[in-house]
């Protein structure tokens, strides 16, 4: 069984070669050889091998990431054709880190792939060594109570942390990247002067901590703004999730149970009862319907912008998002919603 190298193991950053900057030569322009050189000393832990994840990982590994280490203990499912194009047909019944392998290092040979075929490292022990050795966590397509215990021990590590996934016609990212630094255009240059960047820095929060944001003082329009019928449809399934030992609801007589647990988280936030008093019965209809579904369109807009914003903290170039973004492919919209952050 592979196992993320021990942090001890890593010595001076590695220097872009010539290879490497002829290829990356695009995106050098754009980011500059010191953003680039962050993301080529990078190695990324991604958990469970799912729609989301696949198109996660086509974009940071033709990106140029140092390494990937994958870790996800199930077997290629039929209903996994459809979004992981990283299977086939013959594929189905092996190990999905080991059928994906060879094809993942083919999209980046510079890019070194490592697979752990079994769930077993995600224990806390271990958990906290595979942590301890990478430099950003992406977790996709988990459970709530399972996403905010990995973002606990990156916090003790110091490490950045991603979760992603898809519901059926929805999908959601968080992000925690603690105290994060970046450049970003300056709004306000001295007149007549040139384009500059200033340094800023964001202060996120866990997921714990995210989950007991209030929408207090928030306006109508605000309020309207921030989509909250998708966003509490969405926490509403992960306490769901919870209730019920991992099961997501799956037909349409589990609409009542997930319409009242959205009702109740979202009356908890206080949010704007003139915008709204109950999320959409025809959001927890959708999501009931189809959320243990993936559709591969929804899973390429989630796990795009994932990639995005996990390339955005590698290079500290531009503000990643703040803190929890949510898809509505229904309207095909997206919406970033500060929770817990100033």
């Amino acid at each position: 069984m592979a196992t993320a190298e021990d942090p001890a193991s890593k010595s001076l950053p590695a220097q872009i070669t010539e290879d490497e900057a002829a290829l990356y030569d695009r995106q050098i322009r754009l980011w500059g050889l010191e953003a680039q050189q962050r993301m080529r000393n990078a190695t990324i832990l991604v958990v469970k091998l799912k729609g989301v994840a696949t198109e996660t990982i086509k974009n940071i590994v033709l990106a140029g990431i140092g390494k990937l280490v994958i870790v996800d203990g199930e077997d290629v499912a039929e209903e996994d054709l459809g979004t992981g194009f990283f299977f086939r047909d013959e594929d189905v019944g092996t190990k999905r880190v080991d059928a994906a392998k060879a094809r993942i290092e083919s999209l980046n040979p510079l890019v070194a792939v490592e697979t752990i075929p079994t769930s077993s490292v995600l224990e806390r022990d271990k958990l906290d060594s595979l942590i301890q050795g990478v430099d950003l966590v992406c977790v996709t397509d988990s459970e709530r109570d399972f996403l905010i215990r990995v973002n606990e021990a990156c916090r003790r590590f110091g490490k950045p942390f991603y979760a992603g996934g898809s519901y059926g016609l929805y999908g959601y990212i968080f992000c925690d990247l603690l105290k994060h630094e970046y450049l970003a255009p300056d709004r306000n240059p001295p007149k007549d002067a040139p384009p500059r960047s200033v340094k800023m820095t964001a202060t996120y929060f866990p997921l714990h901590a995210a989950l007991r944001h209030k929408w207090t003082g928030m306006t109508k329009r605000q309020t309207r703004e921030l989509n909250p019928g998708v966003v509490f449809a969405i926490l509403g399934l992960w306490e769901f999730q919870s209730v019920h030992r991992g099961k997501l609801p799956d037909d349409a007589n589990h609409a009542a149970e997930l319409q009242s647990i959205a009702n109740s988280l979202l009356s908890d936030a206080d949010l704007n009862k003139q915008t709204i008093t109950a999320v959409p019965s025809e959001i927890i209809h959708s999501v009931s319907t189809t959320a243990t579904h993936e559709f591969s369109p929804v899973c390429a807009v989630v796990g795009g912008m994932l990639a995005q914003d996990i390339l955005k903290a590698l290079a500290a170039r531009e503000p990643p998002i703040a803190n929890f973004f949510v898809f509505d492919g229904t309207t095909g919209a997206g919406t970033v919603v500060k929770m817990a952050m100033p």
